[in-house]
């Protein structure tokens, strides 16, 4: 059983910048995508950003593509999440999130099986 915990959140300003993190153990890291979804009050969770097993392939959301940017580190089992010019309309719960198998590829919240414990992030205007 894969455990995700994630630090890093808080309260930035519009324009600043923040780094989210999220540390995997218990499984073989590098041979799972890691994605980043978030959920705002009252709205579904929705995805933003996904970075394949070896860290080529990526995919943003369009409304943080540009300013927020997925990496990691597979010899820290990390996973970041570096959110530069955030936004009011950012302010959500952001959660990492592990697929659920190896080499699988995706966006959908429905193949991520093993989620963070999740990290308020508040962007005040």
């Amino acid at each position: 059983q894969v455990q995700l915990v994630e630090s890093g959140g808080g309260l930035v300003q519009a324009g600043g910048s923040l780094r989210l993190s999220c540390a995997a153990s218990g499984r073989t890291f590098s041979t799972y995508t890691m994605g980043w979804f978030r959920q705002a009050p009252g709205k579904d969770r929705e995805f933003v950003a996904v970075i394949s097993w070896h860290g080529y392939n990526t995919n943003y959301a369009d409304s943080v593509k540009g300013r927020f940017t997925i990496s990691r580190d597979n010899t820290k089992n990390t996973v970041y999440l570096h959110m530069n010019s955030p936004k009011p309309e950012d302010t959500a719960v952001y959660y990492c999130a592990v697929a659920s198998r190896t080499y699988l590829y995706s966006i959908s919240p429905r193949d991520y099986t093993n989620w963070g414990q999740g990290n308020q992030v508040t962007v005040s205007s």
